[in-house]
């Protein structure tokens, strides 16, 4: 079983990290974006495009690099008494607490399903179901969701990014559960 729990961290680990590397750049991509948004509103016709894509980038940036975010320790934690705390101690109370943001981002990822099967234009109550249907055939894509804007973008390739990203994070936080674990046996990691 230990073994499993050691490779099951490697694995996430190492996928998180070449994602969370890779994505990082993207900031890169939204200043292009928010520079060209500037330069065509002073010099040109002011693009339509340019805040809904820097919005959506935003969104890719931080929902994707959030696994490696927590694979680095780099989230926000009351540190007035954690710091003080032992190993072990810290140990129990992240194995304790990770539960909680499991099943926050189970909720998130079930939510995250829902409404990417609503914006490829299914209103039924089992969007699990759905999916399976679109890849076996026996469901079609109805009349997708579009931004209110006046460019107006389909929904559902952001959508699928947030999907990607929650269970890249549950994936994660399964990981850092393993970690705890192993940690309070004694095992290196």
């Amino acid at each position: 079983m230990l073994s499993l729990m050691h490779r099951y961290i490697r694995i996430v680990d190492s996928s998180n990290y070449h994602i969370g590397r890779i994505v990082m750049y993207g900031i890169f991509i939204l200043m292009a974006i928010l520079l060209w948004s500037s330069i065509s509103k002073t010099f040109f016709v002011p693009s339509l495009w340019t805040l809904e894509m820097a919005q959506f980038i935003m969104v890719a940036y931080y929902i994707l690099g959030g696994p490696y975010s927590i694979q680095l320790g780099s989230i926000v934690r009351m540190d007035l008494l954690y710091a003080e705390w032992s190993l072990g101690k810290k140990a129990w109370f992240d194995l304790i607490t990770v539960f909680f943001l499991i099943f926050y981002l189970s909720v998130m990822l079930y939510g995250g399903v829902s409404s990417t099967a609503y914006s490829l234009g299914y209103w039924g109550t089992e969007p699990f179901s759905f999916f399976s249907g679109l890849v076996t055939g026996a469901e079609e894509v109805g009349r997708m969701e579009r931004s209110p804007t006046a460019w107006r973008p389909y929904i559902w390739p952001i959508k699928s990014i947030m999907i990607l990203g929650l269970f890249l994070m549950l994936l994660q936080c399964i990981s850092e559960l393993f970690k705890d674990v192993l940690r309070l046996k004694g095992e290196a990691i």
